[in-house]
């Protein structure tokens, strides 16, 4: 029996049961614990693929099971993230659990626009599974670059005590436009380059190196608050190395 097969899967599934746990703390407003949760599994996300190509399991099954982790990790736990958000008054009520109260004469629509976020993900990865342009590099924003984009905000309000960001993370208008900035982000036909390697060589990999050293500068810097910068960072390399390529 050759169980090698399996250890990608396994990882796979290890990225599914941290964004199901997400799921339950986001929803009790354990926001910060839920963003751990989700950079837990796009840990187990990255390493399913490298465990199958260095095995040379690679397959449909894992292809499949793969895109039906990342709807809960970085479709759903997202979605319930900017839901969240955009139900709370200001940081100390979040981190307090306090959040606005629903009732039944005076239900709040406008929080469930952050669900966007999960219909635009599980759009994006059922067209990944099907478009064979994907291979060595994104078409779009990938799942777990937006995810991790929505997950920093509840950690940068922890973390950070710059009151200006505070102030623009828990504005209604400033979720809206993440929400749909991302969404369409993650559909639109933009070349982006992915971070993986063929050899380590600088020639080969410019654009990786550079990316990499600036994500770590950034975060040495600004910490938690480097997490939405790198990856707008991440979106305005690609598109400038895709318009130098076509000159």
């Amino acid at each position: 029996m050759n169980l090698k097969k399996y250890i990608p899967n396994l990882l796979t599934l290890l990225n599914l049961l941290s964004g199901t746990i997400a799921v339950i703390f986001a929803v009790n407003n354990e926001l910060v614990i839920a963003a751990y949760l989700v950079f837990l599994g796009i840990f187990f996300d990255f390493f399913d693929g490298f465990a199958a190509r260095l095995l040379k399991v690679q397959g449909e099954l894992g292809k499949q099971l793969d895109s039906l982790a990342d709807v809960v990790t970085s479709g759903v736990v997202p979605g319930i993230v900017i839901y969240k958000l955009l139900q709370t008054k200001n940081s100390i009520e979040l981190f307090n659990t306090e959040l606005i109260s629903w009732k039944s004469k005076d239900l709040e629509i406008l929080p469930f626009f952050g669900l966007l976020i999960t219909l635009a993900a599980a759009y994006r990865l059922a067209k990944f599974n099907i478009d064979e342009r994907q291979t060595s590099s994104f078409i779009g924003l990938p799942t777990p670059a937006a995810s991790i984009a929505v997950v920093s905000l509840p950690l940068i309000l922890q973390f950070s005590s710059i009151e200006m960001v505070h102030t623009l993370i828990l504005n209604k208008w400033f979720l809206i436009g993440l929400t749909i900035v991302l969404s369409y982000f993650m559909n639109a036909e933009i070349p982006l380059f992915a971070l993986k390697f063929k050899d380590y060589s600088w020639k080969n990999n410019k654009i990786q190196f550079v990316f990499i050293g600036l994500t770590l500068l950034l975060s040495v810097v600004f910490q938690f608050v480097a997490i939405p910068i790198v990856i707008v960072l991440y979106v305005i390399i690609s598109v400038v190395s895709n318009n130098n390529k076509l000159k």
